[in-house]
């Protein structure tokens, strides 16, 4: 009954939309026909459906449950209720995530034939940190999904979390594939390797297409770019631009350097080769073994730093920033989705104010910075003066410590070669690996990563100690 489960929903929905009505008014609709025809199952998944795209996950999920119960022995059912599950415990890392992996596989060990169960089967076990096992699912699909933009990239941050990073990063090209990257314009073949070995003589773009922090992380590989002999033009977010000008291979009129920096939305000058910066890691071979972590690789303004070096003085004991929340990007619903996890509240950090020897610098901008300070937690606040991460980074050259959540802080720090802790999710970026509380992108940063998804008491209370003991 699999297939004529879902043709039948199909036809349902098919011929509903043909009235042009919007998703929760063809949802609403369905629900009509599923009071009237309570025992039909394909009626179920046909407004779960609609639910779903109108953005409805809750009601979709219901809908998806119903016509299990309907159809027990139905693995396409059970299949498309996993699948479900998976997608929302995706955004959300919910228990539904955990679900329906459960569900799936089940689905895969006796209807193997559904593949896409056992794609998001495959997902849902990396979004679970069960990486080796989402990975041993995704790669024996590869022969029968060869062209699957998610399977590629699930894959890749599969491999990339796993430390196997030569054959993660040609899988991580296919981000493009999938609409993440933000920048204007794409590779002419998002998924060929780039070759420094052609840049000598040529001008080379290199382009931010993500977020703050994935950019300051690639900025390392500016050095290998000149040193093959290309003339450079970077284009970064508008906030790195003077920041990216204080690099030394930054040098105008000559033969090989960086000879301009430009803003996102800037007229970019003539050039030969674009390369997105992420491509970078991929072009140069990067494995385990050979990044480039030399660190500093960016550096703030001198004057800048002694400026806040003489304001700092007068502060006790030794002098830590703290950053407790990312950028909450409200209109991309993944990223949004992430930064709720990746995120506390100030109130969290309460604890840290028993910790004695210790001032306190804030160094969160945005809505969050704006926070009710816990009682006893003195916050040094001078953000409304950091308009760009130059500022910032100049600030942080005046500070002892920085203990940040995973955003774009906490790499500044780490590429300035400042010590940072880093205050991790338990379903942690790619970049930070699984089991490891250092990181081979940042010499100097050390991670503290929740035990169980949520658990940012036992994070702060972990550093609350580290903190004590450091401070003596």
């Amino acid at each position: 009954m699999s297939g004529g489960l879902l043709a039948a929903a199909e036809s349902l929905v098919i011929g509903l939309r043909q009235t042009g009505a919007a998703p929760a008014v063809l949802a609403a609709l369905l629900a009509g026909v599923v009071a009237a025809r309570p025992g039909e199952a394909a009626a179920q998944v046909a407004l779960a459906q609609c639910r779903w795209e109108a953005g409805d996950r809750p009601g979709a999920i219901a809908a998806w449950r119903a016509a299990v119960a309907l159809c027990p022995q139905d693995p396409m059912a059970a299949a498309l209720l996993g699948i479900g599950l998976v997608r929302a415990g995706a955004l959300s890392h919910g228990p539904g995530l955990a679900e329906g992996c459960a569900l799936l596989e089940g689905v895969a060990a006796r209807a193997p034939a559904i593949l896409d169960a056992r794609l998001w089967l495959g997902i849902g076990l990396v979004e679970l940190r069960r990486t080796a096992a989402g990975l041993a699912v995704l790669e024996a699909l590869l022969p029968q999904l060869p062209e699957d933009q998610r399977l590629h990239l699930s894959r890749g941050h599969a491999l990339l979390t796993l430390g196997r990073l030569g054959e993660g990063w040609a899988s991580h090209a296919w981000r493009w594939r999938q609409g993440r990257a933000i920048a204007v314009r794409a590779p002419a073949d998002p998924l060929a390797r780039p070759d420094p070995g052609t840049w000598a003589g040529r001008t080379v773009l290199l382009y931010a297409e993500q977020g703050h922090g994935d950019t300051l992380q690639c900025l390392r590989y500016v050095t290998m770019a000149v040193a093959s002999g290309a003339r450079v033009v970077l284009e970064v977010q508008p906030a790195l631009v003077r920041l990216a000008r204080m690099m030394p291979e930054v040098a105008r009129g000559v033969a090989a350097g960086v000879t301009e920096v430009v803003a996102q939305g800037e007229v970019v000058p003539a050039h030969d080769i674009a390369v997105p910066m992420f491509h970078l890691p991929w072009a140069f071979g990067t494995e385990l073994g050979s990044i480039p972590a030399a660190v500093p690789y960016l550096r703030p303004d001198p004057g800048e730093v002694a400026g806040w070096r003489g304001r700092l003085a007068g502060l006790a004991g030794r002098r830590v920033g703290l950053v407790w929340a990312g950028d909450p990007r409200p209109g991309q619903a993944d990223a949004h989705a992430v930064d709720r996890r990746r995120s506390l509240t100030l109130g969290a950090l309460a604890p840290l104010a028993e910790v004695s020897g210790v001032s306190f610098v804030s160094l969160q901008k945005g809505m969050a910075g704006a926070e009710v300070r816990p009682p006893g937690l003195v916050l040094h606040d001078w953000t409304a003066e950091l308009g760009d991460f130059a500022a910032t980074a100049a600030l942080m050259e005046a500070l002892d410590l920085i203990v940040s959540v995973d955003t774009a802080p906490a790499h500044l720090a780490g590429a300035q070669g400042r010590e940072v802790w880093l205050l991790n999710r338990f379903d942690t970026c790619w970049r930070w690996q699984e089991g490891r509380e250092d990181s081979p992108w940042y010499p100097t940063l050390r991670q503290f990563r929740q035990a169980a998804p949520g658990d940012w008491a036992g994070v702060v209370a972990r550093v609350a100690g580290a903190l004590a003991a450091w401070a003596r």
